[in-house]
């Protein structure tokens, strides 16, 4: 019985060693090596300032930036908060939501129709991607916002479309943050930064 007993404990610390120590140590370590942006948060950098991550959303409110997917998180994009509204198709509350946003967004653009993922939470409430249709319905506004020619702005949507993995996974997207920093290359705002807005 006792030689069972030392079995166990010695396989246990064995065990929580390999799996709880060296393991994570290893795969941390292959990651810093391999993949370190990815590894420290995909962060994105402007004059040397964190300004955001690419894998985390951020509210722009301005009229002169692509907005995001709606958040249901509070704050908006709360990272500490991830998760959904969870209101289903019947709840009366999401559809009031949803009918005011889409209210408001075929007065910003009547002649386009509402891409869902402008009026419609993602699972996590941070999603940082919106599709192609959803960047290409707010071009009018930016490009008013900005004095730009909609053709300008529609170019710059198009060039940061990015595919699906491989060919076949996932969707075509644009992230949102990367739009508005090129945006404000193209045409500075007056705080020289995109995310401004977003930032405490």
């Amino acid at each position: 019985m006792l030689k069972q007993l030392l079995s166990a404990a010695l396989m246990m610390i064995v065990m929580t060693v390999l799996t709880g120590l060296l393991y994570p140590l290893a795969v941390t370590g292959l990651a810093q090596a391999i993949f370190p942006d990815q590894a420290n948060g995909s962060l994105v950098r402007v004059d040397g300032r964190v300004i955001g991550s690419e894998l985390i959303g951020q509210q722009f409110g301005a009229l002169r930036y692509f907005h995001g997917r709606p958040s249901a998180t509070t704050p908006p994009y709360n990272a500490g908060a991830s998760g959904a509204s969870n209101l289903g198709p019947t709840s009366k509350a999401l559809a009031a939501r949803v009918a005011a946003e889409a209210a408001r967004l075929h007065a910003e653009n009547p002649a386009m129709p509402i891409p869902v993922d402008l009026v419609t939470t993602s699972a996590s409430g941070l999603d940082p991607d919106i599709t192609p249709a959803a960047a290409l319905f707010q071009v009018p506004r930016v490009a008013r916002a900005r004095s730009l020619p909609d053709a300008a702005v529609r170019k710059l949507v198009l060039e940061h479309v990015s595919d699906r993995m491989l060919g076949v996974i996932g969707e075509p997207h644009v992230n949102v943050l990367d739009l508005n920093l090129a945006l404000d290359r193209l045409q500075p705002s007056a705080s020289g930064r995109a995310a401004a807005s977003a930032l405490p």
